[in-house]
């Protein structure tokens, strides 16, 4: 990354005591100059934690991953957007790829993807990685046009400008789909990186696969009466 410029990393969390650490350590080895906000809903030690290692910290007004994201998006002040996951799925050493092609002019946002760049055994289960997430994937790209391998990979990477345009009101994991959905209305240049996948230290998942899935569905079937842009 060039120097000096500003990337920001929005860090959603709920309860990632276990994680939280390792996470922001290697979000600050990676991107030392990166302002880093965690967007904290927990009722256990993750926002001392956070604090502690000079994250700042966020409490949403609502429940809902989607709406930690919205608002910690909007609190963030770079003009490099970075999201991550708070629960040590992520290896945050290849943050710098997804930001690299918003630097050069290359996209305005970059997936990663996680079946190009490794699961480790156990990372994912069995019927969101065989299941799930391919059929999703493949409705996107029906639906969009878009190329995209990993439509629900939490770790992401926007520019402002391209954020501005968005209309994205969802709550829930669903939020991931609404931005690519609004990327493409909007004509956006998306591309993806592969990223390295691998197993929760600890924690319980926060994911209802048929519940979230049908979230997914049914927002993607919602895109064509969207309209343009504006």
């Amino acid at each position: 990354m060039a120097p000096g410029l500003h990337v920001s990393v929005v860090l959603p969390s709920l309860n990632e005591e276990a994680s939280i650490a390792r996470c922001i350590e290697g979000l600050r080895s990676a991107l030392p100059d990166a302002e880093l906000l965690v967007v904290d809903s927990s009722t256990d030690g993750t926002p001392r934690i956070a604090r502690e290692r000079g994250a700042a910290v966020l409490q949403p007004g609502g429940p809902g991953y989607g709406r930690a994201c919205r608002e910690g998006l909007q609190a963030a002040r770079g003009e490099l957007l970075l999201l991550g996951d708070a629960d040590g799925t992520y290896e945050f050493r290849e943050a710098p790829r997804l930001l690299g092609l918003l630097e050069r002019g290359e996209a305005d946002l970059v997936l990663g993807n996680r079946f190009r760049g490794g699961l480790q055994p156990g990372a994912m289960p069995f019927l969101h990685r065989h299941l799930g997430n391919p059929f999703l994937s493949w409705v996107c790209r029906r639906a969009t046009g878009l190329t995209l391998g990993d439509v629900h990979c939490g770790l992401r990477a926007i520019r402002r400008d391209a954020l501005r345009g968005m209309r994205l009101e969802c709550d829930g994991f669903e939020f991931a789909t609404e931005m690519v959905l609004e990327a493409a209305r909007l004509g956006l240049r998306v591309a993806e990186v592969p990223v390295s996948y691998r197993s929760r230290p600890g924690g319980v998942s926060k994911i209802r696969s048929f519940r979230d899935g049908w979230r997914h569905l049914r927002l993607m079937a919602g895109y064509r009466r969207r309209g343009s842009p504006g």
